[in-house]
């Protein structure tokens, strides 16, 4: 997630924790060829890289001048720290073995981030139904196996398990909703990395929101046309979603 600052590793996995050291080689190597001079910046990213644009946002705001327009994007970045459907917490036990202060959520991040930023996100993210709602570790009997693969496989109880996964969510960010300069667009689809995708991010049929697309949402809270809180009704009510059906 580019922010690791040390020079910690696992030897056993052979893994290293540099991202910090990385994030700041790219940034430099950016500057120098012509960022620094920019007009208008946007740092944005998805899943893993829309949370490292969270964590990012003001160290990059703080790279140019005042006069330039700075803003962030995140794009499926934000990782709660649910509860899975075993009643504990899978993504917060993934971090058990690192430092306390290494592990982290965006939902207790995005309120003290003060340059503006926007949150896109799907309310029913696949990748947190997956990977940290009903991963096999929280799910031996492979009860939510149909239903985390195809929503529309989900049973009556399901469903209403993952309205409280998207309750969560819309109490996440109800402080930062509420400064002006900040946008949101959360729809109720079962998708990941929504600006990654012609279809999703700017085509005919893109998701909408009160008639409204991602890229002219986006595109609005940047040039400061209009004020952006886009928040979906709950599934299953959105009829231009382009879910995810995995295989």
């Amino acid at each position: 997630m580019l922010l690791n600052q040390g020079d910690s590793e696992d030897k056993a996995a052979q893994l290293e924790f540099r991202g910090q050291r990385i994030w700041s080689a790219a940034i430099d190597d950016l500057m120098s060829k012509g960022m620094r001079n920019a007009n208008q910046a946007l740092l944005s990213g998805c899943s893993a890289g829309g949370l490292a644009s969270i964590l990012h946002c003001d160290e990059f705001r703080y790279l140019f001048p005042r006069t330039t327009k700075v803003k962030c994007l995140s794009d499926a970045g934000l990782f709660l720290d649910a509860v899975d459907v075993s009643g504990g917490r899978t993504l917060r036990n993934f971090f058990g073995g690192v430092v306390g202060l290494q592990c982290f959520f965006p939902e207790n991040l995005i309120a003290n981030v003060k340059t503006p930023l926007f949150i896109l996100n799907a309310a029913y993210d696949s990748w947190q139904v997956q990977a940290s709602l009903a991963p096999p570790s929280a799910d031996p009997a492979g009860y939510w196996r149909d239903c985390k693969m195809d929503h529309a496989r989900c049973s009556s109880s399901q469903i209403q398990f993952l309205q409280g996964f998207r309750n969560h969510m819309l109490n996440a960010i109800r402080g930062f909703s509420m400064s002006r300069q900040n946008g949101l667009f959360i729809n109720s689809c079962f998708a990941h990395c929504q600006t990654e995708r012609q279809d999703t991010w700017f085509s005919d049929n893109s998701p909408l929101i009160g008639n409204k697309g991602i890229a002219l949402a986006v595109g609005d809270w940047y040039f400061n046309r209009a004020g952006i809180r886009a928040i979906d009704c709950p599934y299953p009510c959105d009829k231009t979603c382009h879910n995810l059906v995995f295989k």
